[in-house]
């Protein structure tokens, strides 16, 4: 019997959430190719999950369907879901986004379905498990590093920006390695409160959680974005190798 290659569900972002798109189009849900390709490279078969706010009985109906669930990374998440009025400093949002992910998050994290979270996904991560965020680091947190390389602000996507010690006994340092890993970062946001249930496994020199984890199953995020790398690559290791195949174990497990 041919073993099936585990499904991974990759959410998408609203096209209006993009800077420069025009709000006449009609609404439309896209991702960066690079989440695709490195769920592929590891044995993946993705697929892309359309932001169904408004309909969460589809939603769960595709969701039962998945292996896993990546969360890629994109704008900022409504501070109201944490609980917290916006800053002067916050961003772009994407509020079907916001609900979609979110409530993908929970399920995966109940379910015990492996679910992995990149930039903001670690964020998505933390805040439906009721933690909170820095909405703006340099202003919030003025002694910390600067974490906000953007392409935007003529920063290559693959430009390794600092240090993060990764702990070693946990499943980020069983892809990685413990110690220091040099990782790209373009965010302005961080987690301010951790999540219930999730431990911090690697943390910047100026004290920001950059990864975080649950301790039961395979829910990992990370702050800085390992799609941009190749495998074998310091700061992505054999991550998506670990998150595929912790998706063909609960797939072979249902």
């Amino acid at each position: 019997m041919v073993r099936k290659r585990p499904l991974i569900g990759v959410t998408t972002q609203t096209l209006h959430a993009i800077e420069g798109i025009p709000s006449e189009l009609p609404v439309s849900w896209v991702m960066n190719q690079r989440y695709v390709h490195a769920v592929m490279a590891s044995g993946g078969v993705p697929v892309l999950v359309p932001l169904l706010a408004e309909d969460p009985a589809t939603l769960r109906e595709i969701y039962e369907r998945l292996d896993g669930v990546l969360v890629p990374g994109g704008v900022d998440i409504d501070p109201a879901y944490y609980r917290s009025p916006r800053h002067d400093k916050l961003g772009r949002l994407d509020p079907a986004r916001d609900t979609a992910e979110l409530v993908l998050a929970r399920w995966a994290v109940k379910d015990s379905k492996p679910f992995l979270g990149l930039c903001r996904g670690l964020q998505v991560l933390n805040v439906a498990l009721g933690g909170s965020l820095w909405q703006d680091q340099s202003e919030e947190r003025p002694d910390s590093l600067k974490h906000d390389f953007f392409p935007t602000a003529g920063w290559e996507r693959d430009h390794l920006a600092h240090m993060v010690d990764v702990r070693l006994d946990s499943r980020l340092g069983d892809a990685l390695g413990g110690g220091a890993v040099p990782v790209n970062s373009m965010h302005h946001q961080g987690i301010n409160r951790l999540g219930y249930g999730l431990v911090s496994t690697a943390v910047a020199p100026d004290g920001l959680v950059e990864a975080a984890e649950v301790e039961e199953g395979f829910a990992v995020g990370v702050q800085w974005h390992p799609e941009m790398f190749s495998a074998g690559d310091r700061s992505v290791g054999r991550l998506f190798d670990a998150f595929v195949d912790a998706a063909g174990g609960a797939s072979r497990l249902a």
